[in-house]
């Protein structure tokens, strides 16, 4: 689109005077680069583990024999060969490839020591928070940022998924006959053309996946947020899961530890489908066993789940399949095979990596677009500068009061009229949004023949972030009305904004309900 360099007065190129327009080049400018860096290092985590056992094949590989030996049976040999051996979480790995080798964890330490599961003999060591994939996967999570880097990603998680969905407004024609042209790059024109167009192009048939793979890395950052809103949308208390996540041993001054073979006969009864994928060992002596339970068919990691057992009665303390909601299992199963594109196998996982890369592509794309446009602004300022100090003698004659506009108070519509029809427009808006989310969803299991469970999740995931938007609206209009509405300097677009919350606040939960009692097994 044309900018608005034939004016005298600097102003916004066209697209951008909307508000939209503003936050999608704000938003660019001052997280693009972030976004783009957390995207390509989350393409490389797409294969994290394809990636670290062809960079250690000597630590996960081991000869296959005839059976490996149970978790029961492995842990006290292992104690036995190895006393001074810390084992804070014995993971099995791949359980299914017989040329897997299990680990022990360290964590104090970092110490990560690879046991040969057929004989329970050591196969080899290495500092896990020195491995390549783990220095990724911090770089992806925390930047290397103590405590704040977390959130700095998540946040620009989230700057991601506005950035999206601001560039998907900007990008709509205005006439259905444009329409070819917004969605193909024409290579005849100029480069400058040609890179409009692949930033257009780019963002537009990338957005599906970018946006899903933005809103489940906030949820996975912001896991402290979502959760307790996952189960206040279920009707159960979070304050009783923190409870339950919490839960200690019975200790007492005759309590004997139970042997491991008595904590995984009481997880097999639980859970007698499952498999147990890795076992954290209790901390102290009101410490917990904390098993996690693989089950399904899901192409890679299978469907999640978590059992925590008193380790002097075997007492099961939580039972992640009763005692959280659907959606609670959902959030372990599905989530983070959502967001790396594992949940389908290789046709997810390369959607996944592409999709990881369109930000840094954005960016760059997007930076050439602004740069002359800043500078062509800057020119003009400084040429308005100097008029200004050219013109400062005979603007000395003209008085103060003529040179300033008169200024047309606009009086503010009446505040529940106002709210009312923004918030009957706000159910055309959720109504599109709630359609495209589950378009999204759909789009990035097609590849792999998983449709359903990505789009119902979409959807249910996108109902937290519509929450948590409503909380930021109220508490918005809250201040509006009682601290600038009485002085007369209340702003009729917060009490748009929450009217258009409010919305899709109900728009959503209505479905979010409606999916949650259906009775199908999504979750």
């Amino acid at each position: 689109m044309k900018s608005a360099g034939n004016s005298k007065k600097i102003s916004w190129a066209k697209h951008q005077k909307r508000w939209f327009g503003k936050w999608h080049l704000y938003l660019g400018i001052i997280a693009g680069a972030i976004v783009a860096f957390v995207g390509v290092t989350g393409s490389i985590l797409v294969f994290q583990d394809e990636i670290d056992r062809a960079l250690n094949p000597n630590l996960f590989e081991v000869i296959a024999q005839k059976q490996k030996m149970p978790v029961e049976e492995i842990v006290p040999l292992i104690k036995k060969n190895y006393p001074k051996l810390k084992i804070d979480y014995l993971m099995l790995n791949n359980f299914k490839n017989p040329n897997e080798a299990y680990s022990v964890l360290d964590l104090k330490s970092g110490n990560e020591t690879f046991i040969n599961p057929y004989t329970g003999k050591i196969g080899g060591k290495r500092i896990h928070t020195s491995s390549f994939i783990h220095i990724v996967t911090e770089l992806h999570r925390t930047l290397l940022i103590p405590v704040a880097g977390r959130y700095i990603c998540g946040l620009a998680s989230l700057c991601l998924l506005i950035l999206t969905i601001s560039g998907l407004r900007l990008w709509l024609p205005k006439k259905w006959k444009q329409l070819k042209s917004v969605l193909t790059v024409r290579f005849s024109g100029s480069f400058k053309r040609q890179n409009y167009d692949w930033h257009n192009s780019l963002g537009f048939y990338s957005s599906p996946i970018v946006a899903i793979l933005s809103l489940t890395g906030f949820c996975i950052t912001f896991s402290t947020l979502v959760i307790p809103f996952l189960f206040l949308l279920n009707g159960k208390s979070p304050q009783g899961v923190a409870k339950l996540l919490g839960a200690k041993s019975a200790w007492h001054a005759q309590a004997v530890p139970l042997p491991l073979k008595a904590i995984t006969a009481a997880a097999k009864e639980k859970m007698p489908n499952a498999h147990i994928g890795g076992i954290a060992f209790p901390a102290d002596k009101t410490g917990t066993y904390r098993l996690d339970m693989l089950s399904g068919d899901l192409p890679k990691v299978g469907k999640r789940e978590m059992l925590i057992v008193d380790q002097y009665t075997a007492k099961t303390l939580l039972n992640s399949r009763s005692d959280f909601p659907n959606v609670g299992n959902a959030y372990l199963s599905w989530l983070t095979p959502i967001h790396y594109g594992s949940f389908g196998g290789r046709p997810t996982q390369v959607i996944a990596i592409i999709a990881g890369l369109m930000p840094l592509a954005l960016f760059i794309t997007g930076f050439i677009i602004w740069w002359p446009r800043y500078k062509k602004q800057k020119r003009g300022k400084k040429q308005k500068t100097t008029e200004a100090a050219l013109n400062e003698t005979s603007e000395t004659q003209v008085s103060e009061k003529e040179l300033k506009p008169a200024k047309i108070k606009t009086p503010l519509p009446k505040l529940g009229r106002y709210f009312i029809t923004n918030f009957k427009a706000g159910f055309k808006y959720a109504a599109v949004i709630l359609l495209v989310s589950f378009i999204m969803g759909a789009l990035y299991g097609l590849p792999s023949g998983i449709i359903i469970h990505p789009a119902v999740f979409v959807v249910a995931f996108s109902a937290v972030m519509v929450c948590l938007n409503f909380i930021c609206a109220l508490l918005a209009e809250l201040f509006n009305i009682l601290f600038l509405l009485p002085f007369k300097k209340g702003s009729h677009r917060v009490t748009r904004y929450f009217a258009l919350s409010a919305a899709f606040l109900v728009c959503y939960l209505a479905v979010y309900m409606v999916l949650a009692n259906t009775g199908m097994e999504i979750f």
